[in-house]
């Protein structure tokens, strides 16, 4: 039966990861993996969620299935963290949630739904996107088209060209955004930029679909979620994939959502019973435990407050190494700018290095990246800042 398969090469960050543990170097440092770590290199259990984890646990009385939508209480806590608690799509009662695997089954149901809407859906990416966007969506059915965003050169949002080709996006075609640390380059929309795209998706009828994976890491919970918001006021109907692995260190539970704004509350119910019909064909029921966690975290007033702090910390952490970063950059003469390390948000930015002083870092200096010379801005930290900027700037 499997004899027509093939070998398939390893996924690229996954092969990184892999030659960086086999690594022997006490000094080597990976920028590759995407996930938050502490000055020791270590992705913590946050305070709020280990006493929320244990709250949880005493609370359940049994492991039989729990509702198909998710943990009861779990979707209102994660649409009030979206759009705000008195958002004009929430008070029309247009906003359906549904609890997925993680922000990746969010995607994937998404896909299923707009393929089973429109089989022959258009989907816009930008131009880079974060690379697992093209399996999730793609292999649904979805034809995927990109438009300009990052400028490799400048280091800047493509906003022109960008707005130019969003110009020419046929009514009934999506487009997809990151609502904050765009994944791979950190270059975020600002407010004024967010109200101009929400302005041209009114009126050329296109459905915005927003990617929100890192609320809270970039400028704030509120902030990190201002292009939601505006393009949630201003077109009938919107679908948002939303992850919580980031912002409460969940990783491995895999807790995300799906939600959706339509156009009234009565075709909201209609697309509400297609997500659960779809969830049904793919994984059947919903995982608790990593809901369990967030719902009883965004439900109690003193862990609220706690994650928040926590969040900040977090998130204060990431922009101060890539202040620092940029900092130690200049003071040892670079033969390069890095400023715009400083100006991006999130846990990743491009360096713009070439693949083969990629390649050298790694031989010479054990420093991992993936060839695209993107970083995860937590792999450095105050201890290797120093090593990192040195061997950087040998290979510039």
């Amino acid at each position: 039966m499997f004899e027509a398969l093939d070998q398939l090469p390893p996924d690229p960050i996954l092969g990184v990861m892999a030659a960086y543990r086999a690594d022997p170097n006490p000094a080597k440092v990976d920028l590759s993996v995407g996930v938050y770590r502490d000055e020791d290199g270590h992705t913590p259990i946050l305070a709020c969620v280990e006493e929320a984890q244990a709250r949880y646990t005493r609370s359940e009385d049994t492991k039989s299935y729990i509702a198909q939508p998710g943990v009861p209480g779990s979707n209102e806590a994660i649409r009030e963290l979206l759009f705000g608690s008195d958002h004009p799509a929430l008070q029309s009662d247009r906003v359906r949630t549904v609890q997925a695997p993680g922000g990746c089954g969010a995607l994937r149901v998404a896909a299923e739904l707009i393929n089973r809407s429109n089989p022959n859906a258009v989907m816009w990416v930008t131009m880079p996107t974060w690379a697992n966007h093209l399996p999730l969506l793609g292999s649904a059915g979805i034809q995927l088209k990109e438009f300009p965003y990052y400028d490799y050169d400048d280091h800047t949002i493509r906003f022109d060209e960008m707005m130019a080709t969003l110009s020419t996006i046929a009514p009934g075609e999506l487009v997809l955004f990151h609502a904050c640390c765009h994944n791979p380059c950190g270059a975020d929309l600002n407010p004024a930029q967010w109200d101009a795209i929400a302005e041209l998706a009114a009126e050329r009828g296109f459905t915005p679909f927003v990617d929100i994976a890192y609320q809270g890491l970039g400028n704030g919970l509120d902030q990190d979620a201002y292009g939601l918001r505006v393009l949630a006021e201003k077109v009938p109907e919107l679908i948002v994939a939303s992850s919580c692995s980031k912002n409460f260190g969940l990783y491995r539970e895999r807790v995300g959502a799906i939600s959706v704004i339509a156009t009234t509350p009565a075709r909201a119910d209609v697309i509400h019973s297609q997500i659960l019909n779809i969830a049904r064909g793919l994984y059947s029921m919903p995982p608790s435990h990593g809901s369990g966690i967030v719902m009883t975290i965004l439900t109690d007033t003193d862990l609220r407050a706690h994650w928040i702090q926590e969040i900040t910390a977090m998130r204060d952490r990431l922009n101060d190494l890539r202040e620092t970063f940029a900092a130690k950059m200049r003071e040892k003469n670079s033969p390069r700018r890095f400023d715009f390390i400083e100006d991006e948000r999130g846990l990743f930015s491009f360096l713009g290095i070439t693949k083969k002083q990629i390649h050298t870092l790694r031989e010479e200096y054990s420093i991992y990246m993936v060839e695209s010379s993107r970083i995860n801005i937590a792999g450095i930290s105050h201890k290797n800042v120093d090593y990192v900027t040195d061997a950087l700037i040998s290979v510039l």
